[in-house]
């Protein structure tokens, strides 16, 4: 049987690195977006709080999901500070590689959560910020890490080390 050479452009190397971009840019936005929330004051200076309760006043009327809005309006602090450390634990997850689906999945879960409540009004659709993220982070959960991750190294030296207890 003779191999056929492959046609995508770049070849099988190309491919192997084709989720890199993704994990960085993730990776670096949640990191961020989390960080940002703690050292330039976000949602917890004053202006912000109030700004963050008007726009939860303003999404309550549009969201599929009236009730998981006042729940956030009745409970500030701990949104703040939940959103806030799941961000940073998404993005250094996703950046290292470290538990890339499980962090994938918590990401597409927070970011879905802000679809449903904050920009579900968004008109055309595609001018709301969260659904990319979503569909990025549902991408990881799917395929996995890619090269350059913790997970890939563990699993690989998990592997070398069974096969040298069993081999």
């Amino acid at each position: 049987m003779a191999l056929t050479p492959d046609p995508r452009p770049g070849g099988p190397t190309a491919a192997r690195y084709a989720l890199l971009p993704l994990r960085l840019f993730l990776g670096v936005t949640f990191l961020y977006a989390g960080l940002d929330k703690y050292l330039n004051a976000g949602p917890f200076s004053a202006f912000s709080r109030e700004h963050s309760l008007a726009l939860l006043e303003f999404s309550r009327e549009s969201t599929p999901v009236p009730w998981l809005v006042d729940l956030a309006a009745d409970h500030p602090a701990l949104v703040g500070h939940g959103a806030a450390i799941t961000e940073i634990l998404v993005g250094l997850c996703v950046l290292t590689g470290l538990l890339t689906r499980a962090a994938a999945v918590l990401g597409a879960l927070l970011t879905f959560l802000m679809w449903l409540t904050v920009s579900w009004s968004t008109s055309p659709y595609y001018f709301g910020a969260d659904l990319p993220y979503l569909f990025g982070f549902i991408t990881l959960a799917l395929t996995g890490s890619g090269p350059y991750a913790l997970d890939a190294h563990l699993a690989h030296r998990e592997h070398r080390r069974g096969s040298l207890i069993f081999g």
